[in-house]
């Protein structure tokens, strides 16, 4: 086997230099990002380092032929790069791994049931047979085998599911899941089968992450942060400025209306200093709707918000007034969820918010939770599409948009999303 290291600016390129030196059948290893030390990581962009590898063997597709001619119902690819499970090698490698995984735990579960079939066989049982049972079982191999074929579907089903169950995903939504899988596939579907077809239907319910566009506009554009004391909206929007101006060129400017929390202010100067953009602290509403003219002058304006309790009204309709003096088409608003807090308890923020607007997601605090359930429960109840996600407190790093298919894979027994 050969095993090579390629390094580009993107993880496309990268991708690409591996196929033209190894050809397309070199699979990938492993995907990293490259970055700078230190303060150069503000200046200097990263790169993506991509290990491919090439097995020399010849590769055995005859009885994949076979396999694939005799087997009527497997689900051809989709047309849709995003959906297309073989079609990108790297996904391919990692689900393959969850794969062998849970072929390794159900054979293991399956070898035990048989051996308790076994032992539960008495002599007296078999000597009972008679001539009319012999003739049946003659013909028995073949119904006994789709019975297997159908029990080991079942099982995969069942293993998948309590898989969601335990990253969290809340039970109803797991189970129209399974339902869809059970309409769309037969009864003695392969393992492969059912798990790329689960795969396909939660990143379908995941949606395409909605992002800031930089692009400059007509008008200024104004996004709001919104979301509970201690969420993480002002790191959030340092690492989001951070990116729009190193890295988008954007002309912006932050806004405060924090000034309950002690410090907060001066959290978002310090941020703004390193970058050398301007801050402006607001302090009512009505400062907001008189800055209108200063702020023109820039294209994206990011407003820290404070961090409110939904189950106070007055303090909601403080956040209502504020988002109001700017007109619907010039604001953007996202509503700052942390990863780690309850469902329930993510419900009813949701809830409160959409009472009065629309919004995108970022969950934030991934590397304090090992379950991505929650991500796809409430992308799943509030359908608002879901936009970035951050782990830790580095700035500009620890921050990306949400990957619709990492987290399906770790819904399905795969690695942390960060």
């Amino acid at each position: 086997m050969i095993i090579k290291k390629f390094l580009a600016k993107t993880e496309t390129e990268a991708i690409e230099m591996a196929k033209q030196e190894l050809g397309n059948a070199a699979i990938v290893m492993n995907i990293k990002k490259v970055r700078p030390k230190g303060l150069a990581k503000l200046f200097i962009h990263g790169k993506v380092e991509v290990t491919a590898a090439l097995d020399e063997a010849p590769v055995q597709t005859e009885k994949v032929s076979e396999s694939a001619a005799s087997d009527v119902s497997r689900p051809k690819p989709s047309k849709e790069p995003e959906l297309d499970v073989a079609k990108n090698i790297g996904e391919e490698d990692s689900l393959e791994e969850r794969l062998t995984r849970l072929q390794a735990l159900l054979e293991r579960q399956m070898s035990e049931k048989k051996e308790e079939e076994k032992s539960g066989e008495t002599i007296a049982n078999q000597e009972q047979k008679t001539e009319e049972t012999t003739e049946i079982e003659e013909a028995a191999p073949v119904d006994e085998e789709k019975e297997k074929e159908i029990e080991y579907a079942k099982n995969c089903k069942e293993l998948i599911y309590q898989q969601m169950l335990a990253n969290e995903v809340d039970k109803e939504i797991a189970d129209s899941i399974m339902e869809e899988v059970n309409r769309s596939l037969p009864e003695d579907a392969l393992l492969d089968q059912i798990l790329a077809n689960i795969y396909q239907k939660i990143i379908l319910m995941l949606g395409q992450p909605y992002l800031i566009d930089a692009k400059p506009k007509d008008k200024t554009i104004f996004i709001f942060f919104l979301g509970s004391t201690g969420v993480g909206k002002t790191t959030t929007i340092a690492k989001i400025a951070s990116k729009l101006k190193l890295e988008e060129k954007a002309n912006i400017v932050l806004l405060t209306a924090d000034t309950y929390r002690i410090a907060a202010v001066e959290q978002l100067k310090t941020y703004a200093n390193i970058l050398s953009v301007p801050l402006k602290v607001i302090y009512s509403p009505k400062e907001l709707e008189e800055s209108m003219d200063e702020l023109s002058q820039y294209d994206i304006c990011l407003v820290d918000t404070a961090g409110r309790s939904h189950r106070d009204k007055e303090q909601m309709d403080d956040i209502r007034e504020l988002m109001e003096q700017i007109p619907i088409a010039e604001r953007q608003i996202y509503l700052v969820l942390n990863a780690g807090t309850k469902y329930n308890d993510l419900q009813e923020i949701a809830s409160t918010y959409s009472s009065f607007t629309d919004y995108s997601i970022i969950f934030t605090k991934l590397d304090e939770t090992s379950s991505a359930g929650a991500m796809l429960n409430i992308k799943m109840k509030t359908k608002c599409p879901l936009s970035y996600v951050t782990w830790g407190q580095n700035v500009p790093d620890d921050i990306g948009e949400i990957d619709p298919q990492k987290v399906a894979k770790q819904l399905l027994g795969g690695n942390r999303v960060n």
